[in-house]
C-alpha cells in the first residue's frame, strides 16, 4: 500500500507540475510582449499578447483544478505529515494560498476582463502583477518543499515539529539555488511552446509571417535566458545537496533521472546558443523550413526535463518525507486501506489525465486557428443604433 500511495503522489504531482512550469514560463513572456506594444505602439505586439495570452489563460485555468486535486491528496493520504509537521510545513502553504494565489487570480481577472476597459498602463500593470504573484506563489511552494528536503528553522517538541526561526525557512540552502532553477525551467518550457507553435505555423506557410517570425525570435531569445538559468543554478545546487543529503543521487532512479535531465538541459542549451540564436540573423531560422519539424519535436523536451528534475528532488530523499525526521511510511494517514488508495489513485490520476489532455487539445486548437481567431481582448461588437421613431 505504501508503494501505491507513493506512486499516486508521483503521478499526480508530475501532472500538476506540467501546468505549473508552463504558467511560470508564459506569464513573463506575455507581459514582455504587452510591454513592447505599450512602448512601440505596433499592433503586432498587441496581437501577440492576445494570442499567447490566451494560451496562458487556458493553461492557468485548468492548472487551478490540478492544484485542488493535489490538496485533496494531501488531506486524504498524508495525514501523518500534517500532524507531525503541519505547524511548519503549513505556514508557507497558507501564505501561498491566502496572499499569492488569490492576488494572482484577482489580477489575472482584471487583465482578462480589462481589455478595452482599463487604461492601457493600468492594464499593463495587471499582467506584470500576475507575473510577480505567480513567482511569489512558486516561491512559497518552494519554501515548503525545501523544508521537506532540509527541515531548517524547526525543533521537535513531543510528537510534532514547531517553527522556531522563520528566517531559516527563507534562507534554507535547499531553497536558495532551487528557486531560480525552477524559474529558469519555466522560461525554458514557455519559450519552447512559443518556438514549437511558431515553427508549426511557419512550416505551414502561414500568411501571418511577421507575427510568427517575431514570436519565434522572442521564443529563442528567452529560451537562451531560461536554459542559462536552469543549467547554471542546477549545477550550483550540487554543493548544497552534498552537504544536506549526501546520499541523494546514489539510488538507481534518482541517478538515472538526474543524468537524463542534465543531458536534455545541456543538449538544448547548446543548440539554442550555437544554432538557433545565430540563425535569428536576417530571419534565417524563420525561413529554414527544414528545421521547423525539428523545433516542433523539441517542444516537449523542457517538460520531460522538468519531470525528471522533480523526480530527482523527491525520490532522492527516500525513505524520508521530512528528511531525517519523518519517514514516508509514518506520514501516511492512519486507517487507510489498499482499496481506498487504489480508488483514490484511479480517480486522481484520471481527473488529472483528462485535464492534461484537455489542456493540450485546447492549446493545440488555438495554435492551429492562429491569431486571427482569438477571443481574449477582442473588441466587443458595437450595438446597432436604434432607428429613429417615425413621427406622424
Amino acid at each position: 500500500m505504501l508503494d501505491l500511495a507513493r506512486l499516486q503522489f508521483a503521478v499526480t504531482g508530475s501532472l500538476h507540475f506540467l501546468f505549473v512550469v508552463l504558467t511560470l514560463g508564459m506569464a513573463p513572456l506575455v507581459a514582455i510582449m504587452q510591454t513592447r506594444h505599450a512602448i512601440s505602439g505596433k499592433p503586432v505586439f498587441e496581437r501577440m499578447t492576445r494570442f499567447w495570452g490566451q494560451i496562458y489563460v487556458i493553461n492557468y485555468a485548468l492548472g487551478v483544478f490540478t492544484g485542488l486535486v493535489m490538496e485533496f491528496q494531501f488531506g486524504l493520504s498524508w495525514g501523518g505529515l500534517t500532524h507531525f509537521a503541519g505547524d511548519v510545513f503549513g505556514a508557507p502553504l497558507a501564505i501561498e494560498s491566502l496572499v499569492a494565489f488569490f492576488l494572482e487570480s484577482t489580477f489575472l481577472g482584471l487583465w482578462i476582463f480589462g481589455w478595452n476597459r482599463l487604461p492601457k498602463r493600468l492594464h499593463l500593470a495587471c499582467i506584470w502583477l500576475v507575473t510577480l504573484t505567480a513567482y511569489a506563489s512558486a516561491f512559497w511552494i518552494m519554501v515548503a518543499n525545501s523544508f521537506l528536503q532540509h527541515p531548517a528553522g524547526s525543533v521537535r517538541r513531543g510528537d510534532h515539529l514547531v517553527l522556531t526561526d522563520f528566517s531559516a525557512l527563507l534562507t534554507n540552502p535547499s531553497l536558495l539555488m532551487a528557486f531560480p532553477h525552477v524559474i529558469g525551467a519555466g522560461l525554458f518550457a514557455g519559450s519552447f511552446v512559443i518556438i514549437g507553435a511558431s515553427a508549426y505555423q511557419l512550416f505551414r506557410r502561414t500568411p501571418e509571417q511577421e507575427f510568427f517570425r517575431r514570436s519565434l525570435r522572442t521564443g529563442v531569445v528567452w529560451a537562451f535566458v531560461g536554459t542559462n538559468l536552469a543549467v547554471g543554478f542546477g549545477y550550483a545546487q550540487f554543493a548544497f545537496v552534498g552537504d544536506i543529503q549526501p546520499d541523494k543521487f546514489k539510488g538507481a532512479l534518482p541517478g538515472a533521472a538526474l543524468g537524463n535531465m542534465i543531458l536534455i538541459g545541456q543538449l538544448v542549451h547548446t543548440i539554442v546558443m550555437f544554432v538557433l540564436l545565430p540563425l535569428l540573423f536576417r530571419n534565417l531560422l524563420a525561413r529554414a523550413r527544414w528545421m521547423h519539424p525539428v523545433l516542433m519535436l523539441m517542444t516537449p523536451l523542457p517538460f520531460v526535463a522538468a519531470i525528471l528534475g522533480w523526480l530527482t528532488r523527491e525520490v532522492g530523499r527516500q525513505p524520508w518525507l521530512v528528511y531525517g525526521r519523518l519517514t514516508v511510511a509514518d506520514a501516511m494517514s492512519p486507517g487507510l486501506t489498499k482499496e481506498m488508495v487504489t480508488l483514490s489513485f484511479a480517480a486522481f490520476a484520471g481527473v488529472l489525465g483528462l485535464l492534461a489532455l484537455a489542456d493540450y487539445l485546447l492549446i493545440a486548437r488555438v495554435v492551429r486557428r492562429g491569431p486571427t481567431q482569438v477571443d481574449l481582448g477582442a473588441a466587443e461588437p458595437a450595438e446597432p443604433s436604434p432607428e429613429p421613431a417615425l413621427v406622424l
